[in-house]
């Protein structure tokens, strides 16, 4: 029967409801694999045969009804809204299925339908089973109502899709002759009309009652239902991935199908103010679905068209703004917003099959031929509605199985392949870190080599440096000394020049064999040498040392400032004639501060003026500190002061 509120099953299943079930949810691009060339020869060898039979075996099953009565020729009257009784005259033959649109091409309002069969006991249980009423209707029999729509006017109800079904009262019925009213409410733009009546066996017609409502109005619940959960499933799956795009666009399809898919369940059109909004945004709906299909097989390719895209949203701005401002002519003109989103559908499949076929993947395949069916009984369905041809029955809801199993087989394949794909990357990426891992070592035992031999070498050459510089230099003044002192030189003369070579020698291994350690434990054994030395000239050594601990300097700078301190005082004791010496070594903020004060008769101008060896030598270590040195004599002593930072 080609009424056109069958069109979302027709349409939607065509291309969406059923196409889209069987799609796998993934990005990767088609590549040739011919080892799956078999699943599409396996689904046209079994599955089209299995919907065929089927489709016949409800063929064999209508034909055969034991004790039921087909009423399918009656007579048929015009009548407005509000009429509660058929009128008198006017009657006219019909053939059921009847269409008025066909009769009275202008009609919007109510048609009766008078239907005759002849009962012999009214004491024999008797039903009622109406096939279709479109858009609404009530039922009569003998005059008394059996059945009624809640709404016989706008906005009517919509029990279009389901039977109606009845178990007459003994009551109600004659010997002899009995009547059935039809009072059907519809619009001529949705093919209004009514389809036969049955009467007779109750077990008989209840058994084609749930018959026909699982597969006219139960199967497309289901159907709804799987399209609401399998949408907000990849919705979220899409908006924790949201680069994987195809999430998105097959959620959208689904959800955007499912709001026309209602159309098969809903009983009334509520929000909606009447059948011409409700029939113009079922249609709109159906471009989105179609719309957004062809983009999500685009991102199952990989592919990208962004004009075609634009073109798409476009038609889908247009038709949700033409349902939304211009409703009633919208509705009556559904046709060619379905047959934009048909065609949208169709070729987006068929340019989808010739990449599957191109790339011979299994799963690419198997997903084809659960489109491919679809697509076929669509055909039929399409026929159907456009009144090619009649009947009362979509098919395309029968491929429901088929589009489970290619939804089970595709997701099982995205998902073992995802596995191995991870699976491979965890191997490869140990393998990686592993041979980083070794490459690091290596580099790592390369670089401690050449720290360690640099670090010797630095080493030896401060020590070298350490030696030249103090030892080395007190050692040629001492032979220098030595050779100009007269043959009978005291032998305290020449104890006291290699006692001088022995301290000396001794700041160079306590300063190196010291390295990092804390400076109060490096002042120690200078402390108490150089107190010893000055308690021999009678001069009173006194020390402060504030807030030292912990702080370390490296064998470089401790070496620098212990031999400064050394020079210092050794030049107390040998030209000073002072009587007492203050020493106070601190801490201050990030610096250290040094000062040597003494009450001797201070530095000659002359050595003053040229800074002498010994004052050139301390001058160059505390530049070496990072500090400046200032000396301040005269008659009263002399005062020495360093400050430098701790961080060399």
């Amino acid at each position: 029967m080609p009424h056109q509120e069958h069109l979302p099953q027709a349409g939607g299943g065509l291309a969406h409801r059923r196409g889209v079930r069987g799609t796998r949810a993934g990005t990767a691009e088609l590549k040739p694999n011919r080892a799956g060339a078999g699943w599409l020869r396996a689904g046209l060898r079994w599955w089209l045969p299995a919907l065929l039979a089927c489709a016949f075996a409800g063929v064999a099953y209508a034909a055969v009804e034991p004790g039921v009565t087909v009423l399918d020729r009656g007579e048929a009257v015009r009548s407005d809204w509000s009429a509660a009784a058929p009128p008198a005259a006017g009657w006219v033959p019909v053939q059921l299925l009847d269409l008025w649109h066909k009769r009275w091409p202008e009609h919007d309002g109510v048609v009766w339908y008078r239907l005759h069969w002849q009962q012999q006991d009214p004491q024999t249980p008797t039903a009622l089973l109406a096939d279709y009423m479109s858009l609404s209707g009530a039922i009569y029999v003998n005059g008394e109502a059996v059945a009624r729509d809640p709404s016989l006017v706008e906005p009517l109800s919509r029990t279009w899709n389901s039977p109606h079904y009845a178990l007459l009262p003994a009551s109600l019925l004659r010997a002899g002759e009995n009547t059935v009213w039809l009072r059907v409410s519809g619009l001529t733009a949705y093919q209004p009309g009514a389809g036969p009546v049955r009467v007779g066996d109750p077990q008989a017609l209840q058994q084609r009652y749930r018959s026909e409502r699982f597969q006219r109005y139960d199967i497309k619940l289901i159907n709804l239902a799987m399209a609401v959960v399998l949408g907000g499933v990849f919705l979220l799956m899409w908006l924790l991935r949201r680069k994987d795009s195809v999430y998105g666009w097959f959620a959208l399809t689904e959800l955007a199908g499912s709001l026309y898919g209602y159309n098969h369940i809903a009983t009334g059109i509520r929000p909606l103010p009447s059948t011409d909004a409700w029939q113009a945004f079922n249609a709109a709906f159906y471009v989105c679905a179609g719309a957004s299909y062809a983009l999500f097989l685009l991102r199952y390719c990989e592919r990208s068209y962004p004009r075609l895209e634009r073109v798409l949203a476009a038609l889908c701005v247009l038709a949700l703004l033409s349902a939304a401002l211009l409703p009633a002519w919208t509705g009556p003109h559904r046709n060619l917003w379905f047959a934009v989103g048909g065609l949208c559908y169709y070729v987006a499949i068929g340019w989808f099959l010739v990449q599957a076929w191109r790339s011979r993947r299994p799963d690419a395949l198997v997903l084809a031929a659960c489109l491919l069916l679809p697509v076929l009984v669509s055909f039929r369905d399409f026929a159907l509605f456009f009144g090619w041809i009649g009947g009362t029955t979509y098919w395309l809801s029968l491929t429901s199985l088929l589009t489970l199993i290619g939804i089970g087989f595709v997701l099982s394949y995205r998902f073992v392949a995802a596995m191995r794909r991870v699976e491979g990357f965890n191997l490869e990426l140990k393998r990686e870190v592993d041979a980083a891992t070794t490459e690091l070592a290596q580099t790592l035992a390369r670089q401690h080599a050449l720290e360690l031999a640099h670090s010797r070498a630095g080493e030896r050459l401060q020590l070298v440096r350490d030696l030249h510089d103090g030892f080395g230099g007190t050692l040629v003044g001492a032979i220098a000394q030595l050779e100009a002192t007269p043959a009978d030189a005291s032998k305290a003369q020449l104890i006291a020049t290699l006692k001088e070579l022995r301290d000396d020698l001794r700041l160079v291994i306590d300063s190196t064999a010291r390295e990092h350690a804390d400076l109060s434990a490096q002042l120690a054994p200078l402390r108490h040498r150089l107190g010893r030395l000055l308690e021999t000239a009678d001069i009173d050594s006194r020390w402060q040392l504030q807030n030292l601990d912990g702080i370390e300097l490296d064998s470089a700078r401790s070496l620098d400032l212990l031999r400064l301190l050394q020079e210092a005082l050794t030049n107390v004791y040998k030209h000073s004639r002072a009587r007492r010496v203050d020493v106070a070594l601190r801490r201050a903020g990030g610096h250290l501060q040094l000062s040597i004060d003494d009450d001797g008769h201070g530095i000659g101008a002359a050595a003053k003026a040229d800074g002498g060896a010994g004052l050139a030598s301390m001058r160059s270590r505390a530049q070496r500190l990072g500090g400046e040195l200032r000396i301040e004599s005269g008659e009263s002593g002399t005062a020495l002061r360093l400050e430098f930072p701790l961080a060399g």
